[in-house]
Order: C-alpha cells, then sequence, then structure tokens
C-alpha cells in the first residue's frame, strides 16, 4: 500500500505517518517511517496507466531521455518513481487531463502536486518543485500540458542535480489523495508525447 501522510485523527491537518511519498536521496528517517518493499507494481493500476493518453511531464524532455528508476532502492526501500532531470525552472506541466487534488509541502518531497486523472482512479505525483505555477490551486482542473510548476531540488533532493521525481498510484475507493498502490510510471511514459511548449489555459 502506498501511503503518505493521511489527516490526523480529529482534524484534517496531515500528519507523517508510515511511508512518506519519497524524495530521492536515502532520507534519515527510522525503520517505522520505512515502506515496505513491493513488487514491481500494481498490475491493475498498470492497466488503467496504459489506457491513458499521456504528455511527458517536463517540458522538452523526449521520452528516449527517460530512465526506469522504479525499483532502484533507495537505502531500505525502493524508489517507485523515475526522476527526469532537467535545468532548475523547466517548466513542469500536468501528464493528463484531471484535477489538482492536492499541493503539499513535505520534508522528503518538498514542494509537491497530487493530481487526480478525469475518474479519480489514478493520482500523479509531482515533487522536488521549484514553485508551483501562479494561480494553481487545489480541486481546480487541468488539462494534458497545462503548466502545474517548475523543477527544482526542494525536500531531500540533491541541491545539484534538479529533476522531477515522478510517480504514479491507483487510487481505492473513496479516493485519497495519500494512499493507493504503487504503478511503475516508465512504461506509459516511455510511450508518451513530449512536449516543447507550455500549453495556454
Amino acid at each position: 500500500m502506498w501511503q503518505a501522510f493521511p489527516p490526523a485523527a480529529g482534524g484534517s491537518t496531515p500528519a507523517p505517518t508510515s511511508a512518506a511519498p519519497a524524495g530521492d536521496a536515502p532520507a534519515k528517517v527510522s525503520s517505522a517511517d520505512l515502506p515496505a518493499v513491493r513488487n514491481r507494481g500494481d498490475a491493475q493500476g498498470a492497466q488503467l496507466l496504459a489506457q491513458r493518453r499521456l504528455e511527458v511531464p517536463v517540458v522538452g524532455v523526449m521520452p528516449t531521455a527517460l530512465s526506469d528508476h522504479y525499483e532502484q532502492s533507495r537505502g531500505r526501500r525502493t524508489h517507485e518513481a523515475i526522476d527526469i532531470l532537467a535545468r532548475a525552472g523547466t517548466p513542469v506541466v500536468a501528464v493528463d487531463d484531471g484535477r489538482i487534488a492536492k499541493l503539499f509541502t513535505s520534508k522528503p518531497g518538498g514542494l509537491t502536486v497530487y493530481q487526480f486523472d478525469p475518474q479519480s482512479r489514478l493520482a500523479y505525483y509531482y515533487a522536488h518543485l521549484q514553485g508551483y505555477a501562479q494561480g494553481l490551486r487545489e480541486g481546480m482542473d487541468v488539462h494534458r500540458g497545462d503548466l502545474i510548476g517548475y523543477v527544482g531540488s526542494t525536500g531531500n533532493a540533491d541541491a545539484k542535480t534538479p529533476h522531477l521525481h515522478f510517480a504514479v498510484f491507483r487510487l481505492g475507493s473513496p479516493a485519497k489523495w495519500w494512499q493507493g498502490e504503487a504503478v511503475n510510471p516508465y512504461p506509459a511514459l516511455s510511450r508518451a508525447q513530449p512536449v516543447q511548449q507550455v500549453a495556454q489555459r
């Protein structure tokens, strides 16, 4: 189970629990904060993702430049995401149509965006952002290619290696932005359309 920051009991303020969606350098955390090592990804989620028409989330990056980091080790956990290296400030766009479910700042991920697909079956997670797009807000609808932020190195990312940490997870019912089954995004992104310029809203 992919699990990030569920709301604290009795309120809506998120509080860290057992599995942060994580950044990229091994975090200095206790064993209680480390998720269990999982398999190659949720098969049902992979089928759903394969049905979506995606765009590469970093402007100017070709699908052939992507690498599969999903199963790489990060200390005692697996990465469960891919890293897309780019200059700091490079525009980050929505990979799919959908809704901004959560804007969140965490110690490992820095500035992050959680986006749901149109049917709220999949969540797209963008981390280590330098900043959000002007006017981005929770609950707003976005279209594939819309600007949502900029590549950075916030959270536990190496300041010398700005990049987008991108993850996907299959949502449960009801959909919770902090919880789901991890899906390897690489196969779908390797077939995605590259973006050369940001779409105008």
